[in-house]
């Protein structure tokens, strides 16, 4: 698709040719080929509703658990901006979010809400949309335990209200359709005391400093932990902490990281990762299979 193409008028904002590595936590990656800001849901339903079928679309949240290949995305991204990042509380419990809302809002909403359970939140680099797609959990908890429903807009402009059972959840894993955005999720948790929400944020966060490399150009869990193991270890024991291709190493401080040391071309990233399986398979006999998203077309 070239950047002329006809696309469908909006009110939001429609960037030709767009820069996705400033977006994107590893900061690699090529451009593409539109990034949509809609308005609102109503822009963003009439978007896709008008738009060609056969342009792919991607939501990008935060851009944390994501490589974009160096070849950029071929279609159009959608990230969602300050209209879809509320969070309010509407009951006790309950919480409804907007796609765009990050984790730390919503669980520090939820804190002054006096809502319990949402505090796994806080840890995860992402918006709403990403949890909800992916499944998203730490600590523990996953989205699965607090998701009453989500709202979205399907490929064809379609908005759906999809109850929990609909999405089909497994670990790190959703049957949401393909180039559908979440724009909402109603969140539910339990009565707590606002200090003792709080102090479990606290704990979190600590623990995630201590031992992740949050300071780094990286994204997160690069895979996802097979049954009976943990990840981090497997890779441990097959001899690659500090591994490197390119500008590309396995982080020091935590082997489930990857990090971008300064120049990594999104390929560098990748080899990197596959050379990173391949190594894990020869020592343990072990498959791992990737957590972070892999997008866009290789250069």
């Amino acid at each position: 698709m070239n950047a002329t193409a006809m696309l469908p008028t909006v009110r939001g904002k429609l960037t030709p040719n767009a820069p996705l590595a400033p977006l994107v936590w590893f900061k690699s990656g090529g451009p593409a080929d539109w990034l949509f800001e809609p308005k609102d849901a109503d822009d963003l339903a009439d978007f896709l509703r008008d738009l060609d079928p056969a342009i792919p679309v991607m939501a990008l949240g935060l851009g944390s658990n994501l490589i974009v290949r160096d070849g950029g995305f071929p279609g159009v991204v959608v990230r969602l901006g300050k209209a879809f990042a509320k969070v309010e509380a509407i009951d006790a419990t309950t919480l409804r979010c907007g796609g765009g809302a990050s984790g730390i809002l919503v669980s520090s909403t939820a804190r002054d809400a006096g809502v319990a359970g949402l505090e796994f939140l806080r840890s995860i680099p992402g918006t709403v949309g990403g949890f909800v797609r992916m499944n998203g959990g730490a600590y523990g908890s996953e989205v699965k335990d607090i998701l009453v429903e989500a709202e979205v807009v399907l490929r064809s402009g379609e908005r759906r209200t999809l109850p929990l059972a609909d999405l089909g959840y497994t670990y790190r894993h959703s049957e949401l359709p393909e180039g559908a955005v979440v724009i909402g999720a109603t969140f539910r948790g339990r009565p707590g005391a606002s200090e003792a929400i709080q102090a479990e944020m606290d704990r979190i966060a600590a623990s995630r400093e201590a031992s992740q490399p949050l300071r780094s150009k990286t994204g997160g869990s690069t895979f996802k932990n097979p049954d009976g193991h943990k990840a981090w270890q497997l890779v441990d024991e097959a001899g690659c902490r500090g591994l490197a291709v390119g500008g590309a190493q396995v982080s020091e401080k935590h082997t489930n990281f990857l990090i971008n040391t300064g120049d990594a071309t999104s390929a560098d990233i990748e080899s990197l990762g596959e050379e990173v399986r391949r190594r894990v398979k020869a020592k343990s006999g072990i498959e791992l299979q990737w957590e972070i998203q892999r997008v866009g077309i290789e250069k």
